[in-house]
Order: structure tokens, then C-alpha cells, then sequence
């Protein structure tokens, strides 16, 4: 089991119904490409268009960055292994698509706090906006968010692919069984020859300083929001305010609330609703993401008709 380059895992994916496999492969392709060109899209809009140039939409093209890496970190191998017999991927290959999921994932996490942060100043201290998000300042924290969630996802590897593997084997071949769809945390754990508690209880401790300090920076953020929205005395100065914020509040509850349900847990917690809670995550969040940011948001709308 020690020997990581023999090892090669088995993903035994989403289902084994053959039937099934053939209808999910055009859903979740459809699903893959709506997330890449409707992500991409918002990039492009906001690079061509002179009045997206700000800091608040600068944000959200590496926002719609990272939703575009992380769900091709999984989904092409996803779609594949639903098509072929052979689900098998390398040790390499495990350790380098987790890594790139918990990196991006991460620093999704961080982005929305940040995006968080500049709706705060945005809305509470104007006029001091434009001193407080500088073009240095968006420049920091981008940089920040993606420095700490490349620490966070080299330590989440090393805890689990630092080990040896000697969990469930296919009959009669080296391939360990992996019960899930790409390589999680849960199901690589089992996997794992020696005790796993100090491995997850290092990783629940760096999983809750991102997921939780970042969703603390979120409400404290939208609680001085409300403050001031609540003391505005013009009726369509608050409107304005909750419309700018409904969009991000959307984009927070659709991640947040899969990533506390995944990942705040102990591993014997976890049951077979989590290949669901990881497809919503995975696939079908990033692609949901464009809309929510641009059915709700009258600058992007009409920065589209131009």
C-alpha cells in the first residue's frame, strides 16, 4: 500500500446503472459547458465594457474564475468515467484533482468574503470607497485569497496522501475502491492504512478557519449593511442597497450551505447524501453562479445588450 506508484483508485462515480449513465453524461455535459461559457462570458463582458471596471466586478471575474477551474477539475473526469469501464485514476492524478479542488474551492471562499467586505464599504462608508478599495488594495486581497488557499490545499493534501493506502480492493487487482465521483476527502480517508484522527482533525481545524472565519467576515459584512440600509430615509436608496447585495446573498447560500454540510462533519457522519450535496457544489452551483449575477443585476444586463 505504501508504494504510490502502483497505486491507481477506483471512482466508482455517481451511479452503476448503465441506464442511467447515458442520461446523466448529456445533463452534466450540458451543465459543464452552460458553467464555461456563462462564466467566460462574464469575464469577457467586464474586460470590454469601461463602466465594469470597477472593484466590485473585478472580484467577480476571479469569481467566476475559479468556478470555471474547479468544476473542470472534476467534471471532465466525471463525464468520461460515465461513459468508459475502465474509472480508474492514478495516484498523481488523485492527489493533483483534489489539490486542485480544495485550492479553488478555497479561494472561492475567500473571494465571496472579500466581495462581502466591498458591498460593506461600498454601502456604509462611501465616500471613503474609492481610498479604502484601491486598485492595490483589490490587488492584495485577490492575491491574499489565492496564496492562503494554495497553504490550505497543500496542507489538506499532505494529510491524506501522506500516508499508505490499504482500504477495499477490486478482487484479484491493486486498484483501491473509492466510493465517490472524484477524490474526496471522506472516501480517501477510509482508505488510509493508519488512525486518521490527528489527519482529520488538522483538516477540520483548517477547513473551519476558512469555511467559518470566512462566513463570519460575510455576517458581520451584511449585519453593518443592514445597519445602515435600516437608517437610509429614501425608500429606493434601500431597494438599490438590497438589490446590490441580493446577488452575492444568493451566491453565499448556495455554497456555503453544501460546504457546511460536507465538510463540518466527522467522517463516520457522512452518508450517501453526500455525492448529492457534491454534484450541487461541484457542478451545479458554478453553473448557476452567471445567472444569479446577471439576472438580478441591471449594469451587467445592460452592459449584455450593448
Amino acid at each position: 500500500g505504501g508504494n504510490h506508484t502502483q497505486t491507481e483508485f477506483v471512482l466508482v462515480g455517481i451511479t452503476d446503472s448503465p441506464c442511467a449513465q447515458a442520461p446523466l453524461f448529456g445533463l452534466f455535459l450540458l451543465t459543464y459547458i452552460v458553467t464555461v461559457v456563462g462564466n467566460v462570458g462574464i469575464m469577457v463582458l467586464v474586460r470590454v465594457v469601461p463602466s465594469l471596471h470597477t472593484p466590485m466586478y473585478f472580484f467577480l471575474t476571479h469569481f467566476s474564475f475559479t468556478d470555471i477551474c474547479y468544476s473542470t477539475v472534476i467534471s471532465p473526469k466525471m463525464l468520461a468515467d460515465l461513459l468508459l469501464e475502465s474509472k480508474t485514476i492514478s495516484f498523481a492524478g488523485c492527489a493533483m484533482q483534489f489539490h486542485g479542488f480544495a485550492f479553488f474551492a478555497t479561494a472561492e471562499c475567500h473571494l465571496l468574503a472579500v466581495m462581502a467586505y466591498d458591498q460593506h464599504v461600498a454601502i456604509c462608508n462611501p465616500l471613503l470607497y474609492v481610498t479604502v478599495i484601491s486598485n492595490r488594495v483589490c490587488q492584495q486581497l485577490v492575491a491574499s485569497s489565492y496564496l492562503i488557499a494554495f497553504l490550505s490545499a497543500i496542507i489538506y493534501t499532505g494529510c491524506i496522501f501522506g500516508g499508505s493506502f490499504c482500504g477495499p480492493r477490486q478482487i484479484d487487482q491493486a486498484l483501491f475502491i473509492c466510493d465517490h465521483f472524484f477524490c474526496n476527502v471522506s472516501p480517501l480517508l477510509k482508505l488510509t492504512c493508519s488512525d486518521t484522527r490527528n489527519n482529520e482533525m488538522i483538516i477540520f481545524a483548517f477547513v473551519t478557519t476558512n469555511v467559518v472565519g470566512t462566513s463570519v467576515i460575510i455576517l458581520l459584512s451584511y449585519i453593518c449593511i443592514l445597519r445602515t440600509v435600516l437608517r437610509m430615509h429614501s425608500a429606493r436608496s434601500r431597494s438599490r442597497a438590497f438589490d446590490t447585495c441580493t446577488s452575492h446573498l444568493m451566491a453565499v447560500s448556495l455554497f456555503y450551505g453544501t460546504i457546511f454540510f460536507m465538510y463540518l462533519q466527522s467522517t463516520s457522519s457522512h452518508s450517501s447524501l453526500d455525492k448529492v450535496a457534491s454534484i450541487f457544489y461541484t457542478v451545479v452551483t458554478p453553473m448557476l453562479n452567471p445567472f444569479i449575477y446577471t439576472l438580478r443585476n441591471k449594469e451587467v444586463k445592460g452592459a449584455l445588450v450593448k
